[in-house]
């Protein structure tokens, strides 16, 4: 797969109460949040579940992540539909098999609202 400078992948998900029983389990991330309902029956969603979004864009990339950054900026809830766009920044040969990477992306909900934004660097192996 060849990825371009300025290119911009995305990935939608919503979020159910499901998927925060499982990473609850999962990440040991026990909150009283994500375990109980909001006055709309909502669950907050682990900050590092919604991070899920730009690190499978990644993952479908075959990177080899070395550095994330993630800012969090507000609550994702059970219900939710987050849109992820990660732009690739830099697409680069640093070695005879290695291509060097880094990308920044922003996920926004279904208001359009930024919920979480970053950027993530590593390589990919050729």
């Amino acid at each position: 797969m060849s990825l371009k400078v300025g290119e911009i992948i995305s990935f939608e998900r919503t979020f159910s109460a499901r998927d925060v029983e499982l990473f609850t389990e999962i990440s040991g991330d026990e909150g009283i949040h994500h375990r109980t309902p909001d006055e709309k029956g909502r669950l907050v969603i682990q900050g590092l579940l919604t991070a899920t979004l730009p690190t499978k864009v990644g993952g479908d990339n075959n990177v080899l992540a070395h550095t994330m950054n993630f800012e969090f900026l507000r609550p994702v809830f059970t219900g939710d539909t987050i849109v992820c766009e990660v732009k690739i920044e830099q697409y680069e040969l640093q070695e005879k098999n290695r291509m060097a990477i880094m990308a920044t992306f922003s996920c926004k909900n279904q208001y359009e609202k930024e919920v979480l934004k970053g950027y993530f660097a590593g390589i990919i192996l050729q």
